[in-house]
């Protein structure tokens, strides 16, 4: 299996994010059980806004979508995303990824079915307010809705003291690292990581058509959809 953890930090290298940190010991837990893991950091590339595969034809200058990130994400089965909160929210580098997603939804598998039929997703979130789960809730939607099958207990994250302070992974007065000896960091980074690992393997060959064939709709016909009275 492969797995591509994404980091949407709003820091330019992800050499000082705290939220690779966390993505790290995610990734650590997954290759120790022969995953293939791959990490890529959203601002080492040129990704504009946009819901098109390729914003090149839009008028951007450069993209680097079409060649080098989606290739990647495809040939993964598992993505995870991470993200630092900002007032509550995922980051603006996010919200372009999921644009960026949301711009392949057209592409269909040979099954006639999404092309992300059979994959599966979480994420990693991090910060110093409020909003872990209401992040995690937008972000499993959105993946869900483009095809990702979703697994239990598919997010974590780490949100420290409301207010200016240390972020994980920081060194404290101690020397200990910030967030390091939290429990329900510890506990849902790994069930995340396990049951992402479960579902990819059981998901191995994809989804069965029956129902979900886009090639099979035609304009006009009711693809098994009755109302009341149809049958009248």
């Amino acid at each position: 299996m492969r797995a591509m953890f994404i980091n949407c930090s709003l820091k330019r290298s992800s050499g000082n994010s705290h939220t690779q940190v966390l993505l790290n010991a995610a990734g650590r837990l997954m290759a120790e059980q022969g995953v293939t893991v791959e990490h890529l950091h959203m601002l080492d590339h040129q990704v504009p806004p946009g819901v098109q595969p390729d914003m090149r034809k839009e008028g951007w200058d450069h993209d680097d979508w079409p060649e080098i990130l989606w290739p990647n994400i495809m040939a993964a089965d598992i993505l995870v995303i991470g993200t630092p909160l900002w007032l509550g929210e995922e980051s603006s580098t996010c919200r372009v990824l999921i644009e960026r997603l949301y711009a392949m939804s057209g592409e269909l598998n040979d099954k006639g079915q999404s092309v992300f039929y059979g994959k599966v997703g979480g994420c990693v979130i991090t910060g110093n307010e409020d909003g872990i789960k209401h992040t995690a809730m937008t972000l499993t939607f959105a993946l869900n809705h483009l095809g990702y099958t979703i697994p239990p207990q598919a997010d974590c994250g780490w949100i420290g003291e409301a207010g200016p302070g240390p972020s994980f992974g920081d060194e404290a007065d101690d020397g200990s690292r910030v967030g390091f000896d939290n429990d329900f960091t510890r506990r849902n980074t790994t069930i995340m990581s396990w049951n992402l690992m479960h579902l990819a393997k059981m998901l191995k060959g994809g989804i069965p058509t029956e129902g979900n064939d886009r090639n099979a709709f035609k304009e006009g016909e009711t693809f098994g959809f009755k109302l009341p009275g149809d049958d009248a």
